[in-house]
């Protein structure tokens, strides 16, 4: 994907994996996200005048956080892999078409003029993503990346540490500086996956299995979850009154998220308490039959408590086991900055960090704290790989890009499928809404029946319409055998089996 999909997996990101092992009994969490340098500061994406500054964390080297990618999947694979195939096995068809080249197919025409701005400020990118008018490559454009295909045949016979030291090191580093960013060779050769315990919940009976922080995801999905379990949302169906219950979680848990989420290694967070169904229960009985304005929704006391862009795959085998795997650069193709002489495409994923208490990231979401800058730190995410379990055995495997929309994305096509008995297809094209608590608004896909929308502006809740965010490409496994599905919210998505 870092060859054929660069708008959003690639080498210079990180992110998430989410495994069940189905003979072990056993669920476990990768952590492979990135991390900021050792001299990160908590002001270093404010202006003089202490105000945060967006030129500093996303449009800038100071924005670029250490990548995991690497070391995520090389590790997923050494370790939990089958043993059928070598890493250059794996490696050697994106190589090839690096090498190669292929046929370009754009997604994303209408964000032609930004893409193509963006590059244009680099030139060891412009050199690759644009023609020789300047221009963005076109469908049938064939797209060639020698200098990806060197830096995979590294690691291909190298492993991580071809990408982790030595010359890649040595030239990601130096792109990096030459931007304005702090990130050093030493940045880079300290960098460890980490393997985390997942986080875990039950849903009318489903085993939730999804991703601890620094990912939010897993905690607001359970917690989200929790609250929904109060009501018949099977005897409700999918119309104005479920959505409004909805709703008025998504607004609380975003808050909470706000509040309490950090990375695990540097805040203390009240997780335990955030996921069980007392706590649920409290926030339920805040809800009334209008919705509660965001500036009346308030982070709850679950404990007294101390201190867009992004690509989804999901993997079923024949033997049960299963992986939900999320990552990220943040904005499509990140920070637009290809590391000169590595062909690989940089993250502008720091961004994700709260520049100063109480302010928006480029998702709008709200942070404090508990998610500021510091060294070796890693951001908050809304990353939310997950697979639901059913008996034990994997059911529906899913997950989203789509920045802070993620998080509701993952909620609706779990709900879909176990309350409102949707297929996964059906479950994962319906169309979807997210609230963030702030802004106070309820962004709307196309596709929702006109009088569902009139009905919750009538109980208070501000409509916006809005193009499709989000991608959940999912797998459910049916006594009949596995059905995978591509979101026909992204052109370019593929199930496919054997």
């Amino acid at each position: 994907m870092a060859v054929t999909f660069p708008a959003a997996g690639n080498l210079g990101d990180g992110g998430f994996m989410v495994i069940h092992l189905d003979k072990e009994n056993r669920d476990l969490a990768l952590d492979y996200r990135e991390t900021a340098p050792a001299a990160a500061t908590k002001d270093m994406f404010l202006d003089g005048q202490g105000n945060p500054d967006p030129n500093k964390s996303r449009d800038s080297g100071l924005a670029v956080g250490v990548p995991g990618t690497v070391a995520g999947l090389v590790l997923a694979e050494e370790k939990y892999g089958s043993g059928k195939f070598s890493l250059s096995d794996l490696i050697a068809p994106a190589i090839k078409l690096a090498r190669d080249g292929f046929p370009v197919e754009n997604e994303f025409p209408k964000y032609m003029p930004f893409f193509r701005d963006r590059f244009a400020r680099w030139p060891s990118s412009a050199a690759i993503f644009l023609d020789a008018n300047t221009q963005m490559l076109k469908d049938g454009d064939r797209l060639v990346q020698p200098d990806l295909a060197d830096t995979l045949q590294a690691i291909a016979e190298d492993g991580p540490r071809a990408f982790y030291q030595g010359r890649s090191a040595e030239l990601i580093a130096a792109s990096v500086g030459k931007a304005g960013g702090i990130m050093t060779k030493d940045d880079l050769a300290n960098y460890r996956v980490i393997e985390r315990p997942i986080v875990r919940g039950i849903y009318r009976g489903y085993d939730i299995i999804s991703m601890p922080p620094p990912s939010s995801g897993g905690v607001a999905l359970i917690e989200m979850l929790n609250m929904l379990e109060g009501y018949d949302l099977s005897k409700l169906g999918r119309g104005e009154q479920s959505m409004h219950y909805m709703i008025e979680a998504m607004k609380r848990v975003y808050a909470d998220r706000a509040a309490y989420m950090g990375d695990p290694d540097s805040v203390k967070m009240p997780i335990a308490d955030l996921l069980s169904k007392k706590y649920a229960a409290s926030l339920d009985a805040g809800i009334r039959d209008r919705a509660t304005p965001a500036a009346e929704v308030r982070p709850g006391y679950p404990a007294d408590h101390e201190g867009q862009n992004t690509t989804q795959f999901s993997v079923a085998d024949r033997d049960g086991n299963a992986v939900s795997n999320t990552y990220t650069l943040n904005y499509w193709y990140g920070l637009g900055l290809v590391a000169d002489g590595t062909g690989v495409l940089l993250n502008n994923e720091l961004d994700d960090f709260t520049a100063k208490p109480g302010t928006p990231n480029t998702f709008g979401l709200i942070g404090y704290d508990s998610n500021l800058p510091g060294p070796n730190k890693r951001p908050l995410s809304s990353m939310t790989p997950t697979i639901v379990l059913k008996d034990g055995k994997p059911f529906l495997i899913t997950g989203s890009p789509g920045g802070s929309r993620i998080i509701t994305a993952v909620l609706q096509v779990i709900v879909n499928a176990i309350d409102f008995h949707m297929s996964v297809a059906e479950a994962v094209s319906a169309p979807r809404l997210h609230n963030q608590w702030e802004p106070d608004e309820v962004l709307a896909e196309p596709g929702f029946d006109p009088a569902v929308l009139a009905a919750l502006k009538t109980r208070g809740h501000n409509i916006v319409p809005s193009d499709p965010h989000t991608s959940a490409n999912s797998i459910e496994v049916t006594p009949n055998g596995y059905v995978g599905v591509a979101d026909p919210r992204m052109r370019n998505g593929l199930a496919v089996g054997n």
